[in-house]
């Protein structure tokens, strides 16, 4: 049995899995989201250097898993691409779905697609707190009405601290067999950290023409995705 431990993004917690879990389950697999510090249920909680990565790390050794599937959704493939390192043998593989990379020294904030200053004064002129979209921000990602009130009413605030956090890593991404899912309707080509993984055989792209969301949007298709990846590994 393949163990899934899923990481949504920024603004959202556990709960954004909760249309992927009973497919999962229903595949004979463990399904095991995680909600991280600042986010959820963990709202007043702390978030400091590497809280995200022993947030993961932690649960993974809390219910002592093994034969992992680490996935990692937008900003959270940077704590999840870490904490991979520091597993040693329990996890099999790590996907990232429409994901940032992991790059030792770097922070989600480093690489932020408007530049670093950009980002750095949303969360200064917020309280350290990166503020959740507006429902508009979310057009054209391919959400249903339901799924994109769904969606804003799942989002909170994100922990600034953890975006600025640089990554720590002994070794570049890569040493695991590493799928990653491109959602189509957020750019036909994945990101420029992306592109520094090693190609190769443990290495797969997989596309979907959804938008960035697509646990929300549809979620039977990265269900279907998760469950080859188990098969590969």
């Amino acid at each position: 049995m393949t163990a899934f431990v899923l990481v949504a993004g920024a603004w959202l917690d556990a709960s954004a899995w909760d249309d992927v879990v009973p497919g999962l389950r229903a595949a004979g697999h463990g399904a095991h989201p995680v909600t991280l510090s600042g986010l959820g249920d963990k709202k007043g909680r702390p978030v400091g250097r590497q809280t995200h990565v022993a947030d993961i790390v932690d649960e993974v050794e809390r219910l002592d898993l093994r034969d992992v599937v680490l996935v990692g959704h937008s900003y959270s493939g940077i704590p999840v691409g870490q904490a991979a390192e520091r597993m040693g043998d329990r996890p099999a593989r790590v996907v990232y779905v429409d994901a940032n990379v992991p790059a030792d020294g770097a922070s989600f904030v480093s690489s932020w697609w408007q530049g670093p200053a950009a980002l750095r004064a949303q969360l200064d002129g917020n309280g350290g707190l990166w503020a959740p979209p507006a429902a508009a921000d979310f057009e054209g990602q391919g959400l249903t009405g339901e799924q994109l009130a769904r969606i804003v009413h799942d989002a909170v605030p994100h922990p600034g601290a953890s975006l600025s956090d640089p990554a720590v890593l002994n070794r570049p991404p890569g040493g695991l067999p590493t799928t990653y899912v491109k959602c189509l309707l957020d750019g036909p080509e994945p990101s420029e950290d992306v592109a520094r993984l090693p190609a190769g055989e443990r290495w797969e792209l997989v596309t979907t023409d959804t938008g960035h969301w697509p646990m929300y949007s549809r979620p039977d298709e990265p269900t279907a995705i998760l469950d080859r990846a188990a098969a590969a590994s």
